[in-house]
């Protein structure tokens, strides 16, 4: 029997979006504390998660030579203990509200990061601000912080792109800059810190004074002068006058430098050298031009050496500040990172190169230039719709002496930057004859073609 009866579909119209709303960069509101601490608050209504940000002035080149590595420690051992929290209480305090709090320090100096819930915030900035103003600093922990750090090192040195980092940053930097060694410090130096010289470090560059607090989220209902009087507020040391940044000097020379890993399949490439940092007018067009080198998966290098050749699974080019001072005098890494087998490690190096020259001489196109505006500007709401992310970038700022509102212009700076604009500055921060090239990898593989390559002296670093 045949059943005749017909199905209907009712189709509803496609819904549409609606016109687009206005967006910029939040601007913080910038005051200061009874104690000296700069603070920037910014309210970021439906974000219930706040983020907390605290800038202390303990930059990487006040560490004692012979303790490289102990602003690290100290930073990792706030969360250890106050004068009156062991650091199992202290922990269950932060785990009772729900909170994270991590520290790192770099060349700048430490940053203090905290994450809570708009409900719990006066109580987690209490237990932030006990760790910033009486950490305890026990002997057994920051020994046990210690054995952590030097269990680390061979990790990471056993680690391509890490042990890449750490040749290149010596090679650029001379011996005497602290930028030419490990930012967490070497075995040796590590394994000399203990509980007397974390808290002397601690001493002399940490206070109220000189630190900078970034608090960003939902401020709805907080009465957050009040809670600052309570809790960073309360926080007390003496002042200190600013401190003297030692002058950035580098190397770029082009060179080749082979870390030798006998064995190794794959040769890690980390092509680099220093320009200037963001208070440089070319900025702008530097970071347009070197999204469309090396910025994502339809760049020229992954055009090249990924869709075309097949040498790897993606490389990327990137610009990344150091370090900045009030002058403008700072420094940016720019580099090239990427991995490839290591039978054509030769022939990558070459195509490496054989973009930079194409770009030089044919530059970028509009469609490339379009695509990064709209990339890099057009995606910067979804970029900053956690309070974390809106901190983390006006602590940037605050750290690289930039105007509370430079983000906001950035942008606006991006979408009006042309084509040859990017072309120049890309071409200029990739300059062929200004790289420094380091490959981590099996040498009696790799030496050889190199050489013949021709881009500059070779030489092999055992280990």
């Amino acid at each position: 029997m045949t059943n005749t009866a017909q199905s209907t579909m009712t189709f509803h119209p496609q819904p549409q979006a609606g016109p687009a709303k206005p967006w910029a960069f939040p601007a913080p509101e910038r005051g200061t504390l009874p104690n000296g601490l700069t603070l920037l608050r910014c309210h970021r209504p439906g974000q219930q998660v706040i983020a907390v940000e605290v800038l202390l002035n303990a930059p990487l080149d006040a560490e004692p030579a012979s303790l490289e590595g102990v602003g690290t420690i100290m930073s990792r051992a706030f969360s250890e203990g106050t004068d009156t929290l062991t650091a199992e209480e202290f922990a269950a305090e932060l785990e009772r509200c729900g909170a994270t709090l991590d520290a790192h320090a770099d060349h700048p100096g430490v940053r203090v990061q905290l994450e809570v819930p708009a409900s719990r915030l006066e109580k987690a900035l209490g237990l932030m601000a006990d760790a910033l103003r009486a950490p305890a600093f026990p002997e057994s922990e920051v020994s046990r912080l210690v054995k952590n750090r030097l269990d680390e090192i061979p990790h990471e040195m056993a680690n391509p792109a890490r042990r890449a980092a750490v040749a290149l940053s010596d090679e650029l930097f001379p011996a005497e800059s602290r930028m030419s060694r490990p930012r967490q410090g070497t075995e040796e130096t590590v394994a000399d810190i203990d509980s007397d010289a974390v808290r002397a470090f601690y001493t002399e560059h940490v206070r109220p004074s000189t630190a900078t607090a970034v608090i960003v989220g939902d401020l709805t209902g907080i009465d957050l002068d009040a809670v600052l009087d309570r809790t960073l507020g309360a926080w007390t040391g003496n002042t200190a006058a600013p401190r003297r940044m030692p002058p950035i000097t580098t190397d770029d020379t082009t060179r080749v430098v082979i870390v030798d890993r006998p064995g190794a399949v794959q040769t890690q490439l980390l092509i680099g050298r220093t320009g200037p940092d963001r208070h440089d007018m070319v900025w702008p067009a530097q970071v347009l031009g070197t999204y469309c080198l090396g910025g994502t998966l339809t760049s020229r290098l992954d055009r090249v050496l990924r869709e075309e050749k097949g040498y790897t699974y993606g490389v990327r080019a990137f610009g990344q500040v150091l370090r900045s001072a009030p002058d403008g005098s700072g420094a940016s890494l720019l580099a090239i990172s990427g991995s490839v087998a290591t039978d054509v490690t030769a022939p990558a190096l070459a195509d490496t190169w054989q973009v930079l020259r194409t770009l030089a001489e044919g530059g970028l196109t509009d469609d490339e230039r379009d695509v990064a505006v709209q990339n890099l500007v057009g995606v910067a709401p979804l970029k900053y719709e956690t309070a974390a992310a809106v901190a983390d970038t006006l602590a940037d700022q605050v750290e690289q002496f930039l105007p509370d509102d430079f983000q906001a212009r950035l942008y606006e700076r991006l979408a009006a930057t042309g084509t040859v604009e990017a072309t120049a500055a890309v071409v200029n921060a990739f300059a062929p004859d200004r790289l420094v090239v380091v490959l981590v990898g099996d040498a009696s593989a790799i030496e050889q073609p190199v050489r013949e390559l021709g881009i500059g002296p070779v030489s092999v670093v055992r280990g």
